[in-house]
């Protein structure tokens, strides 16, 4: 009898557990963290958890705008492993706190050799041989702390740099500079501490505390008095790993000591490495995807980048450093940075609503908690510091977003006094607000440098303002700020169907110079492209601006030019960020992202299906240099996230999200409340690009778009998919 009975509970042990790995689904492995760290995507391959202030990572370069993120695959040469990096930014700043293992004597420069043979990334994990002294590299993160693992292949003495001079900056000169105090203390031969106040992007101040595996057999500092270059010294036998934890803080070397010990504390790199893991999993789950592998690669790998920031700089006990440089202390124990509004206010935050509410409604308060100290909401925070990096003041269409959604971490009254005294006050040093209700515009003699750019972003805010003082029955404040919404209106130029300069006397600027690039060092009338791309930048009034081009035939038709335009003409300035030209569409640039929905909207959907499955399958593909610009915190990986699924939020706070077509065969959507949303597309393929018809809940949906609140409710949303385009105008 036993005999016979325990087989048959082998099997159907077997069977469970095997069924169990069977149908338990990772997403991670669809991760690629090197696309986008080739040519402008300026993406980081190393070791983050979501919204984590530990970014390690290698470094292969240090000085000019290719090495926003220290790193560019086309390097032969890792110069370091730093803790703090930008994702897909265009600014530099950065690389704090670097590590360099080598053997042998002090070299004359820290680098060595490597290959990508070696390197492996996953969320949460990097490795690489340095093959210089074939020192394998294994580096994980949790939060605050980064975690490295150092593997010494030869004999003799081995080696460790720790480098707080080093960073990201404009070149040699501005290394030597932008650190203005700072210094490494050795507390024991197993404990080292340190701290610098810098200055590039911004002003900050970070603090660390480490600990080793291994005591060390000495020290001594490369910098003189500084003390700010230290070297310690192994005694190591072939093949032996030296294990080094460290922790980060914006407000003191206790914080950090706190930080080391909360996340580490009786854990292997092993475990940590697995909790990174599991943390990741965890967000991809909410969104699970079926359909071709690499559009699988694309959607995850874009869900990756877009929740490694913003960034909860707050400490474990809560405390963080804020604008006035002083320490605060936050409630729920997070404060976020990293707030590149002029770009993620478009998608990326949209997404934060539908995947986790409860962080984006954290990342308003920190917004307020900001204004409170500074009086202004964020425009482009970095460690807390304000930048003033781009234009707008886009933490405006969040706050508003947040609050018609129904998110409720944050005082809606509290967030209109914020909202109302930032587009009132001249605080922001790029709005003059006298000048703007003057003129109705920013005339381009009185505002030399984007004053086109920086009218229509501002009209778009005065919406967004005039939506929540409704929402709030503040009846004098939205007839106010409705006015100014439509400010937009006074730069449109009938004879071109374009959005042009105008001077203080009403005159346009002559000669028109449609073509120029306007960047922000340079001047011009617009910001990071030219008057055909920012022309479409009316998110909030998209009918009036049909209206304007002469109806939906004209509109159409300029929508045509733009995508057909020689993408190789261009006037004076940088075009750095003008890049992923379809014509003159730039899809590497944000002020782009929702044009080509604008055909969906205008009664020509078909023309906005063909266009994202060619803007997503040459813009998003799975190799280093496969993003056609910076990914700019996420919103670049945002904008795939929306159209794999099939619509995308063309304007963001109106909780509509247009139809595009969806480039995966299923997601289900988790909600709150044990909801999900599936949205299928039966038949999609290479050819079967266009949509024939859509249901919701198995019933006829005849709308051009779906609501925020319809999601919410749970459901499934069903696209027929053809390789003709429907004949419904709708579709």
């Amino acid at each position: 009898m036993r005999l016979s009975w325990c087989p048959k509970v082998v099997l159907l042990l077997f069977c469970f557990v095997s069924g169990r790995i069977a149908y338990s689904q990772t997403y991670s492995k669809y991760v690629n963290p090197f696309i986008g760290t080739s040519a402008t995507g300026h993406t980081f391959p190393g070791a983050t958890v979501p919204f984590g202030l530990v970014q390690l990572s290698p470094e292969t370069g240090n000085f000019g705008w290719n090495y926003c993120s220290g790193y560019r695959y086309e390097d032969s040469v890792i110069t370091g492993f730093a803790h703090t990096h930008l994702s897909g930014t265009g600014g530099v700043d950065l690389g704090d706190v670097l590590f360099f293992p080598f053997q042998g004597n002090v070299p004359l420069k820290f680098v060595s050799k490597f290959s990508h043979q070696t390197e492996k990334a996953s969320p949460g994990y990097y490795e690489v041989v340095l093959s210089d002294h074939e020192i394998k590299v294994r580096l994980t993160a949790a939060a605050h702390t980064g975690l490295h693992r150092y593997t010494f292949s030869k004999p003799g003495k081995s080696h460790l740099l720790i480098d707080m001079q080093s960073g990201l900056v404009e070149d040699a000169e501005q290394l030597k500079e932008h650190v203005s105090e700072g210094s490494i203390t050795i507390n024991s031969k197993t404990n080292i501490s340190g701290y610098a106040y810098t200055s590039q992007w911004v002003e900050k101040k970070v603090f660390f505390a480490a600990t080793f595996g291994k005591a060390f057999t000495g020290y001594h500092f490369i910098d003189g008095d500084a003390h700010r270059r230290l070297v310690v010294d192994f005694d190591t036998y072939p093949g032996e790993t030296i294990e080094a934890r460290v922790a980060i803080s914006t407000v003191s070397i206790d914080g950090a000591r706190k930080n080391l010990t909360a996340e580490t504390t009786n854990k292997t790199f092993a475990q940590v490495k697995a909790g990174a893991a599991k943390v990741w999993e965890n967000y991809f789950s909410r969104l699970k995807a079926e359909g071709g592998s690499e559009q699988k690669t694309a959607f995850y790998t874009s869900i990756y980048h877009a929740l490694i920031q913003p960034n909860n700089i707050a400490d474990v006990d809560g405390k963080y450093r804020g604008a006035d440089g002083l320490v605060h202390q936050s409630a729920d124990k997070a404060y976020y940075s990293t707030l590149s509004l002029w770009d993620t206010y478009r998608a990326a935050h949209p997404l934060y609503t539908l995947i986790c509410p409860d962080k984006d409604g954290q990342m308003v308060e920190t917004m307020l908690q900001h204004f409170s100290i500074t009086k202004l909401l964020p425009v482009w925070t970095l460690f807390g510091k304000e930048s003033y990096a781009m234009i707008g003041n886009h933490a405006i269409p969040v706050i508003v977003d947040a609050s018609l959604k129904g998110i409720k971490v944050f005082d809606k009254e509290q967030a209109f006094a914020a909202i109302k005294a930032t587009l009132t006050t001249n605080k922001n040093p790029k709005y003059n607000w006298d000048l703007y209700i003057k003129y109705g515009y920013l005339p381009s003699d009185s505002v030399r440098r984007e004053a086109v750019s920086r009218t229509l972003e501002a009209a778009y805010d005065d919406w967004c303002a005039a939506r929540l003082a409704r929402l709030l029955n503040k009846t004098a404040d939205y007839n106010y700020f409705i006015k100014r919404s439509a400010f937009y209106k006074n730069l449109f130029d009938k004879s071109t169907n374009l959005m042009r300069g105008k001077l203080a006397n009403g005159n346009w600027v002559q000669p028109f110079a449609k073509l120029d690039s306007g960047q922000l060092a340079i001047g011009g009338d617009y910001t990071e492209g030219n008057a055909w791309q920012y022309t479409w930048q009316v998110q909030q009034d998209i009918p009036e601006l049909i209206k304007l081009m002469g109806g939906k035939r004209a509109f159409l038709t300029k929508l045509d030019s733009l995508f057909s335009m020689d993408s190789k003409v261009f006037g004076k300035g940088s075009t750095l960020d003008v890049t992923g030209l379809i014509g003159q569409y730039a899809h590497g640039n944000e002020p782009n992202h929702h044009i080509a929905y604008l055909y969906t909207l205008a009664g020509d959907a078909a023309k906005t299906q063909r266009l994202v499955r060619q803007i997503a399958d040459q813009f998003y593909q799975n190799k280093p240099g496969g993003l056609s610009g910076n990914d700019d915190c996420g919103q670049m990986s945002a904008w795939y996230i929306f159209t794999a699924m099939g619509f995308y939020p063309v304007n963001p706070a109106d909780g509509r999200y247009v139809f595009g077509a969806p480039q995966l065969s299923k997601v289900s959507l988790a909600l709150p409340g044990n909801k999900s949303f599936v949205i299928e597309a039966l038949g999609l393929s290479v050819s079967n690009k266009y949509v024939r018809s859509i249901s919701l809940n198995g019933k006829p949906y005849l709308k051009n778009y779906i609501s925020h609140k319809d999601i919410l409710k749970g459901g499934r949303l069903v696209f027929v998919m053809g390789d003709k385009p429907s004949l419904s105008p709708l579709l």
